[in-house]
Order: C-alpha cells, then structure tokens, then sequence
C-alpha cells in the first residue's frame, strides 16, 4: 500500500517543460510549395500549359511529364502578383507551356522546382483533328461559399466525362475579397478538375476589382494576352471567349470594347465552316432573360445586344447572325434558361416549326449561371415571352456533346436532384454559315 501512495504522489509532481528561446525577430515564414495547380489548351493543336501560385519566389518554373517509364522536363517563367489590397499579398504565378504533346495519350504530371514539388497529378489530352466528339461541362457563377455543383463535377471529371471544362465568369465571390485569400482558396477547390482537364474561362462582373487582376493573374488563356478575349479549337467547334464586362465597366476605357469588337468579327470571319462547322461563343452577361432582379438583360436594349447607350455602336448580336454563331452561352442570372432561336427578341422560325432546333435560322441562347455561390438563386418573373424555352432555378450545370458536324446536345443537370438531367435538347445544323435576317428600322 506504501508504494501506491508513494507513486500516486510522484505522479503529481510537476515537472517543468524543457524550454526554447525563441528570437524576438524570427525569420519569415518561407512557402515554396506549389499550389493552385490548373490546365489550360495551348496555343498550338498539341500543347497544354500549366500554371500554378507559390507565396515565395522559387527561381524556378519546372513542369515535369511522365511518360512510357521516362521523365520529360519543361521549363517556363513566373511574375509576381500582388493584390490591390490593404495587405497587398504577393505570390508567384508559375506558367509553363507542355509541348509536342502526343494526342489521346495519358501523362503523368508535377510541377515546381528544386525547392520543392506538387503532387503528381494526371491528365488526357485531347483527339488530334476535328473528327471526334467533344464533351466538355459548363457554368458560370460559382462560389467559394455554397458551390452546390462543385462535388458534382469534380467527381465526373474524375470519371473521365469531360475533355474540358467552361467557367462562364464569376469565381470565388469574389476573388478579390480578404486581400485575395479567397480567391486563393476558390483556386485550391477546382484544382481538382483543373489539374485534370483544361480549365477554360472569361471574366465576370465579380472579378472587377483592381481591374480584373486577379482574373489576369489568375487564369493564363491561349492568345489571351491579358486582353480577357480569345477563340480556341476543340474538334469540329470554334469556342470564342469575350468580355461582356467591357460594356459595363466604361471607368476602365472605351479601348477594350472597341478592339473586342473589332477582334470578334475578324475571329469569326477566319473560321473555316468545313473544318470547325460549329461556333460556340461564351461571355458572362446574357443578352436575354426573364429575371426579376433588374439586370440589363431584363430591359430591351442589353448593351452587349445592341450596344452602348444612345449611340447603339458595337452591339454583338448582328456580328452572331452575320457570322453565323449556332450556340451563345452566358451566366450571370443564378438559373437556367433556354431559347428558341432568337433574333432582336424575337423568335426566328426554322424550317419545321415543330423541331425549332433542327437547322435553326438563328442563335440558340443558353444561360448557366446556377453552379451556386453565396447569392443563391435568381427567380423569374410571371411573364414569359414566346422565345423562352425553358427555365429552371435549380442549382446545376451544362453539358455540352458535340456528336459530329451536324449535332449537338445539350443538356441541363440539377445538382439539387443528384445529377438529374432536366433539360436535353439536340441542336441539329445542316447549313452552318450566316444567318441571312437583319434589323431593319428595329425589326426584322
């Protein structure tokens, strides 16, 4: 019983901690780990690049490829960004273009430098030429906070659904926002499915700040230059990314709408119909939709429709018509939405007025702007104009099937029903090339 006690009473003997002096003036923290590690196409047919954050500078911009037992060595450059707020963080944006890439080939990759290395991630690339059957998913306006379709589309990716994916503007919510850590943080979500397919983008009126900087940092894009436009090729479809926000945020200058415009026609004008049948143009803004919240979609004359103010110069929708543009998607509304082939609000007729769809005369419109972010839903209103379609405020997003150079589908899945597919349509064209209706005295 002695002993018990003696070592009960040992046991509350208090023995003090070993300690260590710490310097009044530590060392900076060092972070060279990579991060943020997203695709994007090339600027040629067989190239990707990737780019990736690192909070320090390395030196070095190292990609690394596995291929058939070997290891290939890449190299490309960083430039330091640094935030337009009051902490004004600054980090490393590391881009390295892979080149000389073989088609439908499956590459093991990792990034960094001698400092330090990323995980190894894996990637496909795409069927060379224009003859096979792109899928890609796209959405717009998805959140740091309340990213209802993110789980999806991450888990599909995985799967190997989709070639590429589409963000149509607004990210993070915003990216700017606690300095640009949530931006940072919004980047570590899509990882996931950036590190595996190409991630490709336009600007929305929630990157604004600091002029769009962190987008431009951000989101290396082939050709892009900054510039937040740029027209890419993925089998038998023409994508063309523009900038709505060139029309709303006129603090920024006249300039950026003028060379868009100027750009687009020029882009559309070069595409050659018997190699890319299909044009598919993206941008954030809708020229149509049946909200309630007042945007400028609601209202007659959407600036990106039918120009700026007063003056009605640069509007995009005669340019669509002209060139013959067979599908327009936007986001921005947080729904769904689906035309009928529409011109200057009005409905076009296609050749068999019961499939609407089959050799339509006009742009189809489709806006995807429900992936779910903080704002959550936009409602519609109690009208409902004959040239939409159809509408839903579900959390979702689109999926896009290229069949072949005459069809296309699309289809609208809910996030809130599990991956529920609740809009699906074939967009069928025989005849791509002009739309041969204008305004005339503002009608048809």
């Amino acid at each position: 019983m002695e002993w018990i006690l003696l070592v009960m009473a040992l046991c509350k003997v208090v023995l003090p901690y070993p300690t260590v002096d710490v310097p009044l003036n530590s060392p900076p923290l060092v972070q060279v780990q990579p991060r943020h590690v997203h695709l994007a196409l090339g600027e040629s047919p067989n190239s990707l690049s990737v780019t990736w954050s690192t909070v320090n500078k390395t030196g070095e911009s190292i990609a690394l490829l596995y291929v058939d037992g070997k290891e290939e060595q890449f190299k490309g450059a960083a430039k330091q960004f640094v935030d337009g707020g009051e902490k004004h963080l600054s980090q490393w944006i590391h881009k390295v273009v892979l080149s000389n890439l073989k088609s439908s080939h499956t590459y093991r990759y990792r990034v960094g430098s001698h400092l330090g290395w990323s995980d190894v991630f894996e990637m496909r690339t795409l069927p060379s030429g224009e003859n096979w059957s792109p899928r890609l998913a796209l959405f717009g306006d998805m959140g740091n906070e309340n990213a209802v379709s993110l789980p999806l589309i991450q888990r599909e990716v995985g799967e190997g659904v989709y070639d590429a994916i589409i963000h149509v503007g607004d990210m993070a919510y915003d990216m700017a926002e606690e300095n640009g850590v949530r931006g940072d943080i919004f980047m570590d979500q899509i990882e996931p499915i950036a590190s595996m397919v190409p991630y490709m983008t336009c600007p929305g009126n929630h990157e604004w700040h600091y002029n769009f900087s962190n987008y431009k940092a951000r989101f290396n894009m082939p050709g892009d230059n900054t510039n937040m436009f740029f027209s890419f090729d993925i089998g038998p479809v023409h994508f063309v990314s523009i900038s709505t926000e060139f029309y709303y945020f006129l603090n920024y200058g006249l300039k950026p709408v003028i060379a868009q415009y100027t750009w687009l026609e020029k882009d559309l004008a070069s595409v050659d119909r018997s190699k890319h049948p299909w044009i598919v143009l993206f941008g954030h803004r809708p020229m149509y939709c049946t909200n309630t919240d007042r945007d400028d979609c609601t209202k007659f004359e959407t600036r990106t429709r039918t120009g700026l103010p007063l003056i009605n110069w640069w509007g995009l929708e005669q340019l669509l018509m002209d060139y013959g543009v067979d599908l327009a998607v936007w986001a921005h509304e947080h729904s769904y939405e689906r035309l009928l082939p529409t011109f200057n609000r009005t409905v076009v007729p296609s050749p068999d007025m019961l499939q609407p769809y089959s050799d339509p005369s006009a742009p189809v419109h489709i806006t995807t702007g429900s992936a779910g972010c903080r704002e959550k839903h936009d409602d519609f209103g109690p009208s409902h104009p004959d040239w939409s379609a159809f509408r839903s405020t579900d959390y979702g997003y689109t999926r896009l099937e290229v069949a072949n150079a005459t069809h296309i589908r699309v289809q609208q899945v809910s996030a809130e029903k599990d991956g529920e597919v609740i809009d699906d349509i074939w967009l069928v064209q025989h005849n791509h090339g002009p739309f041969k209706v204008k305004i005339v005295n503002n009608e048809l």
